[in-house]
Parts: structure tokens; C-alpha cells; sequence
């Protein structure tokens, strides 16, 4: 079952005045019931004081069910915004919340953060004293602004996309732009120690985009461990103060409000950039554009543009290979067939002295950064860093390419974000295994098993690329042949 704009639930007298005046007395107070059909319901873009909605939850758990009522939406061309009261079916149970659209796409959400939970009911509330609040059964509130007591008079969705609580006097009492997400929209500013967070299905990790002093970057988090795996400084080390998105690209600016820097957009763009979005999936930045011949939105920058330099390109224990595929370390290591998961053979939280040891993979790196663990420290140093540590999982050890380097030693929390890279780049990667993995191999057979297994996954995709590659046009000759005029063959 799909669900659509929910329709009212009360009837209305027909020729009690025109459909638009009717619809906006009947939505000062309404209920609205999940329906198969898409109703467009006439939309300001404000509601006044004293003002409430209720969008009725199913009994029963459906993960296809739906709920969602629009209330306002902006004035302008395609695409606008809209803001709606959702019910959405989470992980067993339904979601409250007030979200806000650009087009499809959604921009704003007051449950990013924290779902609210509810049954029977979900309510927006804008009361008398100026409050707004998502209530559920029993007038129980899950969600509030606190803006009791402060003269509101109206929420209000601006051109911008700003969902706002303003006074008789138009001063904003509460924003949205002030409880970023994981969007960022023209217009837009966000301060140093602010940040877009994004949260990948599945996974107890997190992406994060985070404004600092001397860098923008892009950031995987897991429990204490918080990795970065993108990041923008200006040069001659100039201070960040704020960021704002302009029409051509991500602007950054000092304490002087002077622009120091700027990320622009690729290509040729026609059309001015209407937001920045974080990811969920791949926890990739990007910058979008709306396309009218498309009607669609379209990446004009991506800050990573290879799938294998995504933190999450491949499940734990696996190497993101030079072909962009996944191969798991587990199939290298596990002495009994391989499991269902490439942390097969693995466990967390080796402890136990001499019960572990360091598994070397050369030609291999990681796209997670962090401060040295120590640096001008030997490879065998690097190792026993790890293995005295009962929460580290991985180490990464470089020399840089002509080895005349700092020696620097990288311990990791977590297996991921693992790579395949060209060889020379004075890198070592060790993966910290139960003891005894390796004793039927040997260690540097195991070394060389890694590569060679890595290396016959990419030759494997290149065979098939060339071998469908001939087939088409063996087969292509063919049909040529097949085709030619009898005259032309007989000719021949």
C-alpha cells in the first residue's frame, strides 16, 4: 500500500463558501487518515497561533505504509518547499515528525537525531502561548521548540527553506537553520564547531560533516574512534570562521567576513547549487543543482569521485581492490571454508597476551586518517603498539615512497575503509588476527596469498570485460554477414 497527501477525515457541506476558504477552516484543526490517494490540499505558507493536526497511525506495522500531510509550501517556481507532518514506519514502529521538502527531497527533519516514537496518533501543536510541539496518545509531547512565553505569533516556511517561529514584529524566535541535519541549503550558514551528520542503515557508525577552524572535513564515527576521511583547508593556513552555500560553489569565510576560500562546482552549471547533502548511504558530500530538463536534482561536485575511497565502500575486513570490487580478507585467513560475513575467523577485543598477532598486508592502505600513533618508530615497534592495545584492530605503518620519510605508525579501531593501492607507496597494513592463523602458511605466504587473491579478483573482471568485449563483435560480424545483399556476396 502507498501512501499519498493524507485526506481529511470530516466532511464538508457542500456551497458553504469557496473550496480554498473551506479547506484553510477545516485545516486549523484536522485529522488526517493514511489514504491510496493523492490529494492536493490548497497550502499557505504560514499558520497562525492555536493552530493543531493530526495524522492517525495504523494499528498494524507495515514497513510500506506512509502517512504524510502537507500544511505549508512556498510560493515559487519548481521545485518548492513543503512542509509535512509524517508517520513513518521505523524499525518496527512508527515515527512522528515535522520534516520540510525541497521538491522530493527531504532537507529538514525534527527526528534526525531522536525518532518519536508513537501509537494511535501523531499531533502537531502550535499553541496559544507559541509553543510548537509533536505530541502522541495521552498528550504525551516527544518534541518541542521551548518557545513558550516569547510572543509568537505564526510558523512560517521561508523561501529560503528556514522553517521559522516569528513575532508580530517578524523577529525569528526559533529556526531550523539552526538545528542543521544532514542538509545545507542556499543561503545557509554554518559556524565553526557545527556539523551535518548522516546515519547509514545497518551500522552502528556515522557519518559527519564538521566545520573547524583550520578545515572542513568528512568523518566516519564508531563508538570513541572518530576517523576523517575527506578534508578542505585554505591555504597559507588561514582560520575558518563560517561557511555558507552560494550559487556557485561552498563559500568560506574568516572573522572578517571575507571570503578565503571556495569550493566550486565541476563542469558547466547552468543552474544556481540549492543545497549540500551528506550521504546516508555512502557518506559522500556533495553539492546539487535542480535540473528543469530533468526535473531532477543533479551532483555539480562530489568530494570523493572513486567508490573505493569511501569509508564504507566494503563490509569490515574487506579490501576495496584497484578494479572497485570487494574481496574479503576473511577468504584469505579463515582455515575452515569462509562464513557468510568477511569478519569471518575475526573477533574484537584481543586481550588476551599472545593469544593474537599482527596479519602484514602489503599494497594495501586505508582511507581513514588520524594523528600518528608514533612516529620515527620501527615496523615491529608499530606492531606491538597494537597488539598491547586491547582496542585497536588494525595498524598502518608508512615510510613514504623513497623511504627516507618520517616512519609513522597509524593504529585503527575498526577495519574499514581498507584499500588496494599501487605498490612502492611505502605502506603496510596489519590486521590483527588470533594467533595461529597463519601457522599452516607462513607468514610471508599469507603476505603473497593476499595479494595474489586480490590481484586474481581484478584479473578476473578484466578477463570478462575483454571476453564480452570479443563476443559482441564476433557476433556483430555476424549479423553483418547475415545481412549483406546476395549480389555483395556473390561478388565476393
Amino acid at each position: 500500500m502507498s501512501a499519498g497527501l493524507a485526506q481529511p477525515a470530516a466532511r464538508q457541506e457542500p456551497g458553504k463558501g469557496s473550496m480554498e476558504q473551506r479547506v484553510q477552516d477545516h485545516l486549523a484543526s484536522s485529522v488526517f487518515r493514511f489514504t491510496t490517494k493523492k490529494r492536493h490540499v490548497y497550502c499557505k505558507t504560514y499558520v497562525h497561533i492555536d493552530y493543531s493536526l493530526t495524522v492517525e497511525v495504523p494499528s498494524e506495522y507495515s514497513v510500506e505504509l506512509l502517512g504524510r500531510a502537507f500544511l505549508m509550501e512556498t510560493n515559487q517556481m519548481e521545485p518548492s518547499f513543503r512542509v509535512a507532518l509524517s508517520v513513518e514506519p521505523i524499525k518496527g514502529k512508527y515515527s512522528c515528525s515535522l520534516q520540510v521538502f525541497l521538491g522530493d527531497v527531504k532537507v529538514w527533519n525534527s527526528g534526525h537525531y531522536s525518532h518519536f516514537y508513537t501509537s494511535d496518533k501523531c499531533v502537531l501543536e502550535l499553541t496559544k502561548d507559541g509553543d510548537l510541539r509533536l505530541k502522541g496518545s495521552n498528550d504525551r509531547i516527544g518534541w518541542r521548540t521551548g518557545t513558550s512565553g516569547q510572543g509568537v505569533e505564526r510558523l512560517e516556511i521561508l523561501k529560503t527553506g528556514n522553517l521559522v517561529l516569528v513575532d508580530a514584529l517578524n523577529r525569528i524566535k526559533w529556526q531550523s537553520f539552526n538545528f542543521p541535519t544532514d542538509v545545507m541549503l542556499w543561503g545557509q550558514r554554518l559556524n565553526v564547531a557545527t556539523r551535518l551528520t548522516s546515519f547509514p542503515t545497518n551500522s552502528t557508525a556515522f557519518y559527519s560533516f564538521e566545520i573547524q577552524h583550520s578545515k572542513i572535513a568528512l568523518y566516519l564515527s564508531s563508538g570513541k574512534w572518530n576517523y576523517s576521511y575527506w578534508e578542505f583547508q585554505p591555504t597559507k593556513n588561514r582560520n575558518i570562521t563560517f561557511i555558507e552555500l552560494g550559487s556557485k560553489g561552498l563559500e568560506i569565510f574568516n572573522d572578517k567576513y571575507k571570503k578565503i576560500a571556495q569550493i566550486s562546482s565541476f563542469g558547466m552549471q547552468f543552474q544556481p547549487l540549492r543545497f549540500l547533502a551528506l550521504g546516508n548511504k555512502t557518506g559522500n558530500m556533495g553539492l546539487y543543482f535542480y535540473s528543469p530538463q530533468k526535473r531532477s536534482f543533479e551532483a555539480a561536485f562530489q568530494a570523493l569521485n572513486t567508490t573505493c575511497d569511501l569509508p564504507l565502500a566494503c563490509r569490515p575486513y574487506g579490501i576495496c581492490t584497484l578494479s572497485n570490487a570487494c574481496s574479503c580478507i576473511r577468504l584469505l585467513t579463515a582455515k575452515k571454508g569462509a562464513g557468510s560475513d568477511c569478519n569471518g575467523g575475526f573477533s574484537e577485543g584481543f586481550c588476551d597476551k599472545g593469544q593474537q598477532e599482527m596479519l602484514e598486508l602489503s599494497g594495501v592502505s586505508s582511507v581513514l586518517r588520524t594523528a600518528p600513533k608514533r612516529v620515527n618508530v620501527s615496523k615491529e615497534t608499530c606492531e606491538n603498539l597494537c597488539l598491547q592495545d586491547c582496542k585497536c584492530a588494525a595498524a598502518l605503518y608508512s615510510t613514504g615512497k623513497d623511504g627516507t620519510s618520517l616512519r609513522e605508525c597509524f593504529t585503527y579501531g575498526l577495519v574499514s575503509g581498507v584499500k588496494q593501492v599501487e605498490r612502492g607507496t611505502g605502506l603496510t597494513f596489519m590486521v590483527k588476527v588470533p594467533n595461529g592463523t597463519q601457522v599452516s602458511h607462513g607468514k610471508s605466504n599469507v603476505k603473497k596469498w593476499v595479494l595474489v587473491m586480490v590481484g586474481v579478483i581484478d584479473g578476473l573482471i578484466i578477463l570478462l570485460v575483454i571476453g564480452g568485449l570479443v563476443y559482441y563483435l564476433v557476433q556483430r560480424r555476424r549479423r553483418r554477414r547475415r545481412n549483406m545483399p546476395a549480389s555483395d556476396n556473390n561478388n565476393t
